[in-house]
């Protein structure tokens, strides 16, 4: 990667926590493309170089961390599968928490109806998470360490409401609902009884 590119990379970078630091603080809809340029020390045509829009940036953070998230997972090949959606689990909430709960607010908003997801949000973020759990309860099961008859989309299913149950209770209860905290008790308590019959 050359000089040139490395800048490029670096100022898209920026951009994108400029505009997760905004996003925490105020909120998507008082937010603007100048606000973030400004924020970011860069020329507002700058903006239009990496993204379309504003919305752009929101999938960016949708999507980006929880890449990282299947990366990581990938390489804890030492690691049991309880082990592994604990930790799934804990990062996922991480990356959550982390964006802020006015970011979680826009994101539910944008895709709660997702027969009528605009172009320009990430109606298939639902879709990317079940996949991704999916694929970690399938090797599993290649690996010998789930029983060939588990249910997978079942479990897949049971584990992601979970998940976005803890999301939605955040945004409803106005942070008093703390997802870390539930994170741990649902890996140690739920998490163990779903899995147990199929462990081998």
């Amino acid at each position: 990667m050359n000089k040139r590119q490395i800048s490029a990379r670096n100022t898209r970078k920026k951009l994108i926590k400029t505009a997760l630091n905004l996003l925490r603080d105020k909120g998507f809809d008082s937010i603007n493309v100048e606000e973030i340029t400004k924020a970011a020390g860069v020329a507002k045509g700058t903006f239009y170089t990496y993204f379309k829009r504003k919305e752009d940036i929101v999938l960016e953070i949708s999507r980006a961390p929880f890449l990282e998230i299947q990366i990581e997972l990938e390489q804890t090949e030492n690691k049991n599968l309880t082990e592994k959606l604990t930790r799934y689990f804990h990062r996922f909430m991480e990356c959550v928490e982390s964006a802020g709960i006015h970011t979680c607010r826009q994101w539910i908003r944008d895709v709660i109806d997702p027969n009528n997801v605009p172009d320009d949000k990430d109606g298939q973020k639902w879709k990317y998470d079940f996949e991704m759990l999916k694929n970690i309860l399938d090797k599993a099961v290649k690996n010998k360490e789930l029983k060939k008859d588990t249910p997978i989309e079942l479990i897949s299913h049971i584990i992601i409401s979970e998940l976005y149950g803890m999301m939605t209770c955040w945004c409803m209860s106005d942070r008093k609902f703390e997802p870390l905290d539930w994170t741990e008790k649902f890996c140690k308590i739920q998490l163990e009884c779903i899995l147990r019959p199929y462990l081998i």
